[in-house]
């Protein structure tokens, strides 16, 4: 296979999760990488995933980065629109070279509106890997972020079909789920299922912050159910004041709509409307319960069991073992910490459906108390 060549505008979480899945992908690719961060490059050399790095694009390297199958732009929004300034004179014969122009951001419309201007349709696609942490830089990112997890592209109206082929097939060779859209029905699908989620973590943490007493009650006691739903609030706080003022509108059409259904629920709080109260929780339940279809997408149906064990040194070590003995593989393996709403205190899951059983039954005749899950 002839070798491919990949180079990185930026090697934050995402670009450098990409370009460690492409590695794994493509060992005997070259990677190229420029980052402001000269640790960032010192590690990405290190670790193998870049072969030649640069703190810079200009008239010396421009070309370089432009001579290569895909060229990812991972930098902020801001130094995105000033990298392709400087790269333009290089990309204006992409589409002979073969270069696949791309990002990775969150919000689509500004970026397509600059490729526009700047006369690069024929090469660009956009990209946007539906995959991340609440920790940020190249020290967190791993090839595995992007496994299972969709990879929206939103190609220009001059972008060759066979060029959004190659992407689709990098895009499965990373182990993600390529998906195409417009890049307007983009923005206003991310604006539900990702940006009103942060502005709704955010609000629900400064909620609690403001109604705290002074020795913190509410923050010494909150489990499960708030770390779950407010995890992504500690998210790259810059990152995501720009996607709210670059997706605002979509954003603020769709919070508006969320504001009219919580005053909804709070009057069927108030008249103590058991019927609708009821109907709200059973109709949410059902419709994120039909999420987790383990045939499609990558929200899959896990195979788990939690288990009484006695807190005292080397239980977890004994369950683990038991099953081991018996040749039942285990998954992953933890304590739950949040008893507010799981039965038992060792979570355990496996890699298929039958295990379940076999490993309750097992637990179950030595005198271990299993919860099944629902």
């Amino acid at each position: 296979m002839e070798q491919m060549t990949f180079a990185f505008l930026g090697l934050g979480l995402i670009g450098g999760s990409i370009a460690k899945a492409i590695r794994a992908a493509y060992p005997g690719c070259f990677i190229r990488a420029c980052d402001t961060d000269p640790a960032t490059l010192k590690l990405a050399l290190a670790e193998g995933t870049a072969d030649e790095i640069t703190d810079h694009i200009g008239e010396d390297n421009g070309a370089a980065f432009t001579s290569c199958d895909f060229l990812f732009l991972c930098a902020p929004v801001s130094q995105n629109d000033s990298n392709l300034l400087l790269i333009r004179s290089f990309l204006l014969n992409a589409e002979e070279n073969g270069c696949i122009l791309t990002d990775v951001g969150s919000v689509k419309t500004t970026i397509h509106e600059h490729i526009e201007q700047l006369g690069l349709t024929s090469c660009f696609i956009g990209g946007h890997p539906m995959a991340g942490s609440e920790r940020i830089g190249y020290q967190n990112s791993k090839a595995s972020l992007l496994e299972n997890a969709y990879y929206i592209l939103t190609p220009t109206r001059d972008v060759p079909r066979r060029q959004l082929e190659r992407y689709a097939a990098l895009v499965k060779a990373m182990g993600a789920i390529p998906l195409i859209l417009d890049y307007r029905q983009h923005d206003y699908v991310t604006a539900a299922i990702s940006h009103l989620p942060h502005v709704i973590a955010s609000s629900l943490v400064n909620l609690v912050k403001s109604s705290d007493n002074e020795d913190g009650i509410m923050k010494l006691v909150a489990a499960g159910g708030f770390k779950d739903i407010t995890r992504i609030a500690s998210s790259s706080t810059v990152m995501w004041q720009q996607i709210c003022l670059t997706n605002g509108e979509n954003i603020s059409r769709l919070l508006e709509r969320y504001i009219s259904s919580l005053e909804k629920v709070k009057d069927e709080i108030d008249r103590h409307d058991a019927g609708h109260l009821y109907d709200f929780f059973d109709c949410a339940r059902n419709y994120r319960d039909s999420f987790i279809d383990a045939s499609s997408g990558p929200i899959k149906k896990v195979y788990t069991v939690n288990v009484e064990i006695p807190d005292e040194a080397g239980s977890l070590a004994s369950v683990a073992t038991l099953l081991a003995l018996n040749n039942i593989s285990i998954k992953n393996i933890g304590i739950v910490h949040n008893r507010e709403s799981e039965d038992g205190v060792l979570r355990i899951e496996f890699y298929e459906e039958a295990a379940i059983e076999k490993a309750a039954k097992l637990l179950n005749s030595r005198g271990y108390t299993v919860f099944l899950k629902k």
